[in-house]
């Protein structure tokens, strides 16, 4: 059941992007952040809205990614759709809308929400935001904008006289006029889903780069006569794509940064903010106190009054409570209740005995 009473919702997210101008080995959906692949930080944005089904599109050739996701989303009802010729936003929205199963009930009832893959500082209370304005609105479609004091490289939202958004220009396809717009298209929609798959069947790929662009849905959905509305963003940074190394970092940064401040608000003591890592899996109890330099990775828990750092690793530890860990490394690594680790202690699972000359290997 969505978060909005006997709606039904449902959700596609668009990831069939090839990504080279990351130019790296690792698929763009896996990049991590905190710990997580960006994928997954926008799969679990979408959890506020509670969907009843997410289809994941992405490109041929993709199963790590699949693999990886569903092994990370088991709580989520997510499915996995394939775009085999890269042919824009919209072809890859026609994939997901053609892989999600009939809303329960009325066939032609639900509502869609799209986003890109590539935006992993979406805030959960912003997707709800808008689905719940879109509901109340009554339109065909809500999608969110912001104004920009430079809007270079972003799609243009054009208003209609009545206030409107009657369509979207890329800026390529974009004239001085509309150019100069400073309001623009954050690439996030909810539709009514019974209008999506008509609107996208009339794409035409007629433009600059001759790709079915989902922008276009707009506009197709406004000479039909439905109503188009935008919901405006505070903090353009949430929908911020990334497309290479440089946004990526800072991707990094802004999701630390917030994930400290959670741990802040819960009674964590964090002495320099700035210079502390922690991972989205990482449990940490009221009451302890990291210090300078310290990375928390993976699983690790750590027990209540617990000190951690200064310029300490952990990767899938657990601490008891009280503990202290100083200037150490440890990878699952157990440290009991109020024992004292440190300095320089470098920490892992015990290694296999050797065997006795003459004995069996444990190879053997």
């Amino acid at each position: 059941m969505s978060a909005f009473g006997g709606v039904d919702v449902s959700a596609i997210v668009l990831a069939a992007g090839r990504g080279a101008r990351m130019r790296s080995n690792v698929r763009k959906p896996l990049h991590r952040l905190a710990g997580a692949p960006m994928l997954a930080h926008v799969v679990d944005a979408l959890s506020a809205c509670r969907p009843d089904r997410i289809v994941v599109v992405l490109g041929p050739d993709d199963e790590t990614v699949a693999k990886e996701m569903q092994s990370r989303t088991g709580h989520l009802p997510l499915d996995v759709a394939e775009q085999s010729v890269p042919r824009g936003t919209g072809d890859a929205a026609a994939c997901g809308l053609a892989a999600l199963p009939d809303p329960s009930g009325d066939p032609e009832a639900g509502e869609l929400i799209i986003v890109p893959g590539d935006a992993p500082l979406m805030r959960p209370a912003t997707l709800r935001s808008l689905t719940e304005s879109h509901l109340a609105s009554g339109a065909a479609c809500t999608l969110l904008t912001a104004r920009l004091s430079d809007p270079s490289g972003y799609g243009r939202i054009v208003r209609g006289r009545d206030g409107a958004v009657s369509r979207i220009v890329e800026q390529a396809d974009a004239s001085p006029a509309e150019a100069a717009i400073d309001e623009v298209a954050a690439s996030v929609y909810v539709v009514r889903r019974s209008f999506c798959g008509p609107a996208l069947r009339r794409i035409r790929p007629d433009n600059a780069a001759g790709e079915f662009y989902l922008t276009d849905m707009v506009q197709v959905l406004a000479q039909m006569g439905h109503r188009v509305e935008a919901f405006s963003l505070a903090d353009w940074t949430e929908v911020q794509g990334v497309n290479n190394q440089e946004q990526l970092a800072c991707a990094r940064a802004e999701i630390n940064r917030r994930v400290v401040e959670g741990w802040l608000r819960a009674g964590v003591a964090i002495v320099d903010p700035a210079n502390t890592y922690l991972d989205v899996t990482v449990r940490l109890a009221a009451g302890v106190v990291l210090l300078p330099g310290v990375v928390l990775e993976g699983c690790t828990v750590v027990g209540k009054g617990a000190v951690i750092g200064p310029h300490t690793r952990l990767v899938d530890c657990a601490v008891g409570a009280e503990a202290v860990v100083e200037m150490s490394c440890g990878t699952d690594a157990e440290i009991g209740p109020r024992r004292r680790v440190g300095p320089f202690a470098v920490l892992g699972p015990a290694p296999p005995p050797y065997p006795e000359e003459g004995g069996t290997s444990c190879n053997s």
